[in-house]
């Protein structure tokens, strides 16, 4: 009966890791890290010194963080990182902030703005 209980009970330490594990993995989908490293071709174009579109880079990259982007809670995250991005930049133009996606071709569901506030997106 003792080797039973045990087993029962290591089984359920086992879930239970499992279980916090999981958990983690969805939380940590996204991370300034992988946002900047992906819109980082963007720069130029962010600073007005690119032209008048993005280059092919930029849209993967833009591309890259939509795939992110699954949750509500992954947008908050992204939306956050995007606007910290944005906010170490002073020379960044608002107008090419708010055209980058739509001109990527990109129905990106989160601003490109130091402006936003995050926690209302849902």
């Amino acid at each position: 009966m003792e080797a039973q209980y045990r087993r029962v009970i290591a089984a359920a330490v086992i879930l239970a890791a499992a279980i916090l594990a999981v958990s983690s993995v969805s939380e940590a989908a996204v991370n300034c890290g992988r946002v900047d490293l992906a819109l980082a071709p963007c720069l130029n174009y962010l600073r007005g010194r690119g032209g008048n579109y993005p280059s092919k880079p930029c849209c993967d990259g833009v591309r890259a963080v939509k795939g992110m982007v699954g949750s509500p809670a992954d947008r908050r995250a992204a939306c956050n990182c995007v606007k910290a991005a944005a906010n170490r930049y002073a020379d960044l133009k608002d107008a090419a902030a708010q055209s980058l996606a739509g001109k990527c071709g990109v129905q990106l569901s989160i601003p490109v703005s130091r402006y936003v506030d995050c926690n209302k997106l849902k």
